[in-house]
């Protein structure tokens, strides 16, 4: 079995199916086992009137464990992204394996970078060519290139993105939202921790309160639930919590 990171970017228009939804599929068609979880992460990019997008600029990525060589995987993964990618939409697919050697940080520099500058595409090939990253454009000006690029850098930064979809542990369809152990939140969702604005770590016993919807985030290499204090209670993160991954 193989580690590798897929990422995606550019896929879709308005009134179209979104990049993350295509992200998940094509994770799903490449699971070898379906009750693996591979949980695709957002990861926003620089908002520019140099830099096309759909609605918010962002790039989806997963990571694999899988025995299909690199040619077997994006076989899949341009199938689908030709099948179901807008057509005015600009796809890019970066894969690689993270069990070769490369220069991480310079991946992860890249992608920090896009957050806040304008990358061109050129600037992508080079570095995708130095470190040995598998880099395809699938449609239009092919400008997903760059943030697919990104978000390999991004995943493996480690302290950014949301996960993709949301947890609905029952407080959808609470009013009132419910409370559980961070035990049990741990349990059912399959996070690794609960952690809160300030960078600490819930103690399994402790209680959270949790209403609407709940998106879960990736820090510090682990998927995790973002809290903050209210009334003397620890409850789910709100959009403006959020907005900082």
């Amino acid at each position: 079995m193989k580690s590798w990171l897929i990422c995606i970017d550019d896929t879709d228009d308005i009134g179209t199916k979104g990049t993350g939804e295509i992200a998940e599929e094509i994770a799903s068609l490449l699971s070898e086992h379906k009750v693996q979880l591979c949980w695709v992460t957002r990861h926003q990019l620089f908002v520019h009137p140099d830099i096309p997008y759909t609605s918010h600029n962002s790039a989806m990525c997963f990571q694999l464990e899988s025995r299909a060589s690199l040619a077997e995987i994006k076989q899949v993964a341009v199938a689908h992204l030709l099948e179901q990618s807008a057509p005015a939409s600009d796809p890019g697919l970066a894969i690689i394996a993270l069990d070769t050697e490369f220069d991480r940080q310079a991946l992860i520099d890249f992608g920090l970078a896009t957050k806040k500058e304008v990358k061109t595409k050129e600037q992508a090939y080079d570095l995708a060519e130095r470190l040995g990253v598998d880099l395809t454009e699938h449609g239009g000006t092919g400008q997903g290139v760059i943030g697919a690029l990104a978000g390999l850098g991004l995943r493996l930064y480690g302290h950014d993105g949301r996960v993709k979809g949301q947890i609905n542990l029952g407080q959808e369809e609470c009013e009132e939202g419910i409370a559980i152990s961070v035990a049990e939140l741990l349990e059912r969702t399959g996070l690794g921790m609960v952690i809160n604005l300030e960078g600490e770590v819930l103690d399994l016993s402790e209680t959270v309160h949790l209403s609407q919807k709940v998106k879960a985030i990736y820090c510090r290499h682990q998927f995790a639930l973002l809290v903050y204090q209210h009334e003397q209670r620890w409850c789910n993160a709100l959009k403006k919590h959020l907005k900082a991954y």
